[in-house]
């Protein structure tokens, strides 16, 4: 259940209405997800938020799949689940299969296990890792 009210169109302030045509413009789509209106009570973090997501999703050296597989595997790290959702159904509409989610989700729950194995092991990192990092 939403903690503030997602706003309709019909509820904007200038300032968010900007936003909500920009990213209607540049997913060529009339649909706004949840998370946009819920934001759209504070348009300056609209704004800013949909400004970094679009510079940080956009155009770049990943694939724009390998980003959004990449974006669920963090939602599902944080317990975000309505990150997991949008974020798994952007990688379906870029083409990712089924096959592709199964394997994402398995090195998900792998680096997870291992991530609090060496944590509670107190591993400390291998110098060969930290002369790689260096290069």
């Amino acid at each position: 259940m939403a903690t503030v009210k997602l706003l309709s169109d019909d509820e904007l302030s200038s300032e968010a209405r900007a936003v909500f045509d920009d990213i209607r413009k540049v997913r060529q789509s009339d649909f706004i997800n949840n998370f946009w209106r819920a934001l759209a009570h504070d348009p300056r973090t609209l704004r800013r938020t949909w400004e970094s997501l679009k510079e940080v999703m956009g155009p770049g050296t990943l694939d724009p799949k390998v980003k959004e597989m990449l974006y669920v595997a963090v939602s599902v790290a944080h317990g975000c689940s309505y990150c997991i959702h949008s974020h798994t159904a952007s990688a379906r509409a870029k083409g990712m299969t089924a096959a592709e989610y199964s394997e994402l989700l398995a090195i998900v729950g792998m680096a997870a296990e291992t991530n609090r194995l060496v944590t509670a092991l107190g591993v400390p990192v291998d110098q060969a890792f930290l002369a790689d990092a260096a290069d």
